[in-house]
């Protein structure tokens, strides 16, 4: 008879235990050492997990397949993935539970960074100038969660996204890949991206997006649906609705303040825009969200 894996938040809690804020930091040993350094098959069904491990050994477990543990390493676990460890006494470094909806590329996005997120990895971090900065922007994410300074948010997005980011390169540094025109057409996603980041709030159109890349919008739009599945278009739109549901989860802001900061003149037409892509009105959408995750 097979053995249910059970689902937790964190190892040990069951869901709806306890609420908490989008990322949980702890100390490997503070945990571990609780239950004799083993840490049974257990699944997070909504959390994506990063465990950087600076000193010590032993075995991550991904489903049937074991991987040994050599430090320094950082191992990323995606949500709903049957996982456990064993770990030497000697362990040291720290876990992060992320709400996986928080991370801007969400794990099993069609991209390259979203398809990598939603595998296991176990990243050995050797003498590569990435590598150390991988550990010391891990280190210093901890420091930050710990400390519970002001204006920390942006802060640990930025440390947590540039952890992932270095983190997929180099992995990819070691696999040989040819340039091929996929990864140029990747490499213009990404841009495309970068640019989105910088001016969702202005509600630029996918022309606009297309004219600064020096493409026209019909080709951006083969290029995003050849990597994505979908149009630029739809990738806008998602990206507002995405920074509409953080806002709406993650800060007290009322519906009209989101509103406003996402760029959108009428809080009316924003609800109608949420509604639009959610089938939710903003606030019902806040109100279901909170209440699954026990906030």
């Amino acid at each position: 008879m097979k053995r249910t894996v059970p689902t937790y938040d964190l190892y040990g809690e069951r869901i709806g235990e306890r609420p908490d804020f989008w990322l949980h930091c702890e100390t490997i040993p503070s945990r571990s050492s609780l239950y004799h350094w083993e840490i049974g098959l257990h699944r997070h069904e909504s959390f994506f997990q990063i465990l950087y491990i600076a000193a010590g050994s032993g075995d991550a477990v991904f489903g049937d397949a074991v991987h040994a543990i050599e430090p320094p390493a950082v191992i990323m676990v995606p949500p709903a993935l049957s996982h456990g460890f064993r770990f030497s006494r000697d362990i040291d470094g720290f876990v992060f539970t992320i709400l996986a909806s928080h991370l801007k590329t969400s794990p099993g996005e069609r991209s390259r960074l979203g398809a990598w997120l939603a595998s296991p990895h176990l990243t050995r971090l050797d003498d590569r100038e990435d590598a150390a900065y991988i550990a010391a922007t891990l280190t210093r994410l901890a420091r930050e969660w710990e400390t519970n300074r002001s204006n920390r948010a942006d802060l640990l997005d930025a440390y947590l996204t540039s952890a992932l980011t270095l983190t997929a390169r180099l992995d990819e540094a070691s696999d040989e890949r040819d340039d091929t025109a996929d990864s140029e057409n990747e490499q213009r996603v990404q841009r495309f991206q970068a640019l989105l980041q910088q001016h969702h709030r202005s509600h630029w159109p996918a022309a606009a997006y297309a004219r600064e890349l020096g493409l026209s919008p019909t080709h951006l739009n083969r290029i995003t649906r050849a990597i994505i599945g979908l149009s630029a278009h739809e990738i806008i739109s998602r990206k507002l609705v995405g920074e509409a549901r953080r806002e709406l989860v993650f800060t007290r802001a009322s519906v009209q303040e989101i509103s406003f900061r996402l760029g959108f003149a009428d809080p009316a037409y924003f609800s109608r825009f949420f509604l639009r892509h959610t089938g939710m009105t903003p606030r019902a959408w806040r109100l279901a969200e909170r209440e699954r995750l026990g906030a």
